[in-house]
């Protein structure tokens, strides 16, 4: 049974490029095309498609509302996102708004082929470049978490006594300035050493200036 699919993207010669690559494809028939979001909800129920090619980037009505509301209209929708290189910042509304899949525009047939395969399956499909950003963003969302719960960790009296390091001071002059003793100044270095994994002082004052517990 062929996949009836609506291209949805307000740039002409894309949507072109894509019913030729689309037109080598067996069991593939393109029902409709819009060059907007507003255009495409007036004409899903006279076309009914299962596959949805959906820009996100379009002049009124952006692909991530548009989606929101086709999908209420026809939950059985299958969408595509379709974006440009360096456009990554959509991928999470556009899932969140109920997207299958998310593909660069520079797609080939191949990877064309796939990706229809996989969403009428109803698996998730995404270019791989996006696979990388999102894997990045994960980490990198963890090692935040991390970073914070090791800060949390720091008492008040251990951020006064990294402040003063960061400023160049010493030892004893950290202790002369907080009326603490020389060796507790050295003990509060090595508890923040201890509960953050770093090697050094000098990571200690980076990590705290890269999180913004302590100012130069």
């Amino acid at each position: 049974m062929a996949h009836k699919i609506v291209i949805v993207d307000d740039h002409f010669i894309f949507r072109n490029g894509l019913k030729d690559l689309l037109a080598e494809i067996p069991e593939i028939e393109i029902v409709g095309e819009a060059e907007s979001g507003e255009k495409f909800l007036e004409m899903l129920p006279s076309v009914s498609p299962d596959i949805v090619f959906m820009d996100i980037k379009m002049p009124g009505m952006n692909g991530i509302e548009t989606t929101r509301k086709a999908l209420e209209m026809n939950p059985d929708l299958k969408i595509l996102a379709l974006s440009m290189f360096g456009e990554n910042e959509y991928v999470e509304e556009m899932l969140q708004a109920g997207a299958l899949g998310y593909l660069l525009k520079n797609i080939g047939k191949d990877e064309l082929v796939k990706a229809i395969e996989n969403i009428s399956q109803e698996k998730g499909y995404f270019s791989d470049e996006i696979l990388v950003m999102v894997t990045r963003k994960v980490f990198n969302a963890k090692q935040e978490s991390k970073e914070k719960n090791i800060l949390d960790s720091f008492t008040r009296r251990e951020l006064e006594v990294l402040q003063l390091v960061s400023q160049g001071y010493s030892n004893a002059d950290i202790a002369d300035k907080l009326g603490i003793s020389p060796r507790t100044v050295g003990g509060h270095r090595n508890n923040m050493l201890s509960k953050s994994g770093l090697k050094n002082t000098a990571a200690l004052v980076s990590f705290a200036l890269k999180n913004n517990a302590i100012s130069l």
